[in-house]
């Protein structure tokens, strides 16, 4: 039996829905709009999980095969630099947090000050990653046919098929790097809207839909961080 609150608004659905402005058409109420927003959302990261899934799986298949062309690799890479990005997501994944927690309290500067730390915090990463990105090109630690090192000893130093390693490296860091940039463009959307003042402690759903992203974001670099630096 359907309650009275739901029969109310069935009928102004009905009549041409009078509920706030920000309640779309084919919503009866706000709460089923946030559950089906935050369910498409959850998808939508469990396609994205899916997808690096497969690139997971191809770093293990070729890490068994070749362990020390990826103990070599690995060798070569800048700990400290991914460790400093790493803090620097980890961060930024609070800062996100906070940035729903201001929206649900209506705290509108709130909301724009945790929002641009990520922001920021996101741009740090992307720096820090072309300098790393820098050096591999200035030593010729590339993949494929680009594989040309010119470190002090010379290709000797790396057993055989460490360009696989560096292949493989390249494509998860700059899946994740794109993945960045994106996150850097839906948070800037968001700060936006904010400051146009679209959001409020009633209605708070794309700020709490961004900040999911952008945790998934710092989920993935969290496995890549070990898997590729420390290991």
């Amino acid at each position: 039996m359907s309650t009275a609150s739901e029969q109310v608004a069935g009928a102004d659905h009905e009549h041409g829905h009078d509920g706030p402005k920000w309640l779309q058409h084919h919503f009866d109420i706000p709460v089923q709009q946030f559950e089906a927003a935050k369910l498409g959302m959850w998808l939508f990261l469990a396609q994205e999980v899916l997808f690096f899934s497969g690139l997971f799986v191809a770093y293990g298949v070729v890490r068994v095969n070749h362990p020390e062309a990826f103990a070599a690799g690995s060798g070569q890479l800048d700990k400290i630099m991914g460790g400093v990005n790493t803090i620097v997501l980890l961060f930024s994944s609070l800062t996100a947090a906070l940035s729903v927690r201001s929206a649900q309290l209506g705290k509108k500067s709130e909301v724009n000050l945790y929002l641009l730390v990520t922001i920021v915090c996101a741009f740090i990463f992307l720096v820090v990653k072309y300098f790393e990105y820098s050096k591999k090109f200035e030593h010729g630690l590339l993949p494929g046919t680009y594989w040309h090192p010119h470190l002090e000893h010379g290709e000797a130093l790396f057993p055989a098929h460490t360009h696989v390693f560096f292949g493989l490296y390249f494509m998860l860091t700059g899946l994740h790097g794109v993945h960045v940039v994106i996150g850097i463009g839906v948070l800037g959307w968001i700060m936006m809207r904010n400051n146009r003042g679209d959001f409020s402690p009633e209605y708070w759903t794309p700020v709490d839909l961004a900040a999911l992203y952008w945790h998934l974001v710092d989920l993935v670099w969290i496995y890549l961080f070990p898997l590729l630096y420390l290991i």
